[in-house]
């Protein structure tokens, strides 16, 4: 097997989750003596020594963050620059599915930022209040996110070692091509009805996050996540690589587009995510307005995106993709 192990991106990847591995295993010792130990109202010498380690935590916790959301980028520079090299593969697309291990890692890799962004706004509010009210809760989260980075490293190895050069992938073509005639849209949508849920979810999902409806946010966030993913590689995409058969999410990250899904998916996933994060403050009696208005600011500029892709084309061209197929 012609591993892709001794790249030079991929070491330089390796090493920098490696150290930022070890880092969690320190932060996570820690967090199990807080949940166990701590004691605000104690004044012993031990008490005091755990409060000067709960202020290494949130600095490496920080750190983590910054250098965890880097990385995710750097990972997919990295395949994208990756499919050069493996055989098949026109994007990172065909590099991600190269083995069994690709997606869940990117998966846990978004995980792993949401735990760690939630870390980082539960411990914000966690100081502004008296006697640090969300320390055990953060405390979890810090040992929950510490869990799951030790599966992404775990699985950044052994994707990274189980990819074989000699033998070809499939492009992205192949991967979310309409193959054999088959529907690639989920609950049997076609183009039209996917378009209408698209566009309800997000109002609806605005809506909801403006009237303050916990329950209601969750379900319509998580459904328009889902489909805003296909609409974005089956419809939107396509007019961003002004071709009707050019599907796939990985295409858009590279330069001869600008990197515009950098901004695409990156607006979606924050959007998404500080909309959970709001929902799961609020539960504990904090109203972030902040962070409720960001995530309504962020879903609007990932539809705004999108939508000026299709106008586009079509003031240029006067006519629809779907209609030169």
């Amino acid at each position: 097997m012609n591993s892709l192990f001794l790249n030079n991106q991929v070491i330089v990847y390796i090493f920098s989750e490696t150290v930022l591995a070890l880092l969690t295993l320190i932060i996570f010792v820690m967090a199990l003596k807080f949940i166990r130990y701590w004691d605000f109202n104690s004044f012993s010498n031990f008490q005091l020594k755990l409060e000067k380690e709960a202020n290494l935590v949130m600095t490496i916790a920080t750190f983590l963050f910054t250098l965890k959301l880097l990385l995710l980028i750097y990972f997919v520079y990295t395949i994208d620059n990756l499919s050069l090299i493996v055989p098949g593969a026109m994007c990172g697309a065909g590099v991600i599915s190269a083995n069994d291990y690709g997606m869940t890692l990117l998966f846990v890799k978004i995980i792993v930022i949401f735990g760690l962004l939630l870390f980082l706004v539960v411990n914000h509010y966690d100081l502004l209040g008296k006697n640090y009210p969300l320390f055990r809760f953060k405390s979890w989260v810090i040992v929950t996110a510490a869990l799951l980075i030790f599966g992404e490293f775990y699985l950044d190895i052994s994707y990274f070692t189980n990819i074989d050069t000699s033998v070809p992938v499939s492009c992205c073509s192949a991967l979310f091509g309409n193959l054999e005639g088959a529907n690639p849209l989920p609950f049997g949508l076609d183009i039209k009805m996917l378009l209408v849920l698209f566009f309800t979810l997000y109002f609806g999902a605005v809506v909801a996050l403006y009237l303050e409806s916990r329950l209601l946010s969750t379900l319509l966030l998580a459904l328009f996540g889902v489909i805003a993913y296909y609409s974005v590689v089956y419809f939107f995409g396509t007019y961003v690589y002004e071709l009707p058969t050019h599907k796939c999410p990985f295409c858009m990250l590279q330069k001869e587009y600008n990197y515009i899904g950098y901004l695409i998916w990156g607006s979606l996933f924050f959007g998404l995510y500080f909309g959970f994060i709001w929902v799961i403050m609020s539960l504990r009696s904090y109203k972030l307005e902040r962070i409720k208005l960001a995530s309504i600011l962020l879903l609007t500029l990932f539809v705004a995106i999108n939508s000026f892709y299709v106008a586009n084309y079509y003031l240029h061209n006067g006519v629809l993709l779907e209609n030169i197929k």
